[in-house]
């Protein structure tokens, strides 16, 4: 596993912000094919554990955004 991680790690470095876009529009497009396939009695349970899913990762995600944000911001003022 950590082999496969070192993997991951290589190939981020490796791309761009296209490249990861990509990755996330796949990631989607596969997450809308396979709600599809949910069964109407489970719907709401996969439907809840996928907005907690989302909520955790995206809560994250945002707060080292805007960390670069506001840093770059920082910077930007002390160069002028």
């Amino acid at each position: 596993m950590q082999k496969l991680f070192e993997y991951a790690e290589k190939y981020i470095e490796g791309s761009s912000w296209k490249d990861l876009a990509l990755i996330k529009f796949c990631l989607c497009a596969m997450g809308i094919i396979i709600g599809a396939n949910i069964a109407p009695k489970h719907k709401k349970a996969v439907t809840a554990a996928a907005a907690g899913v989302f909520v955790l990762t995206y809560i994250p995600l945002m707060a080292k955004f805007f960390k670069i944000v506001f840093g770059c911001d920082k910077a930007l003022d002390e160069e002028k």
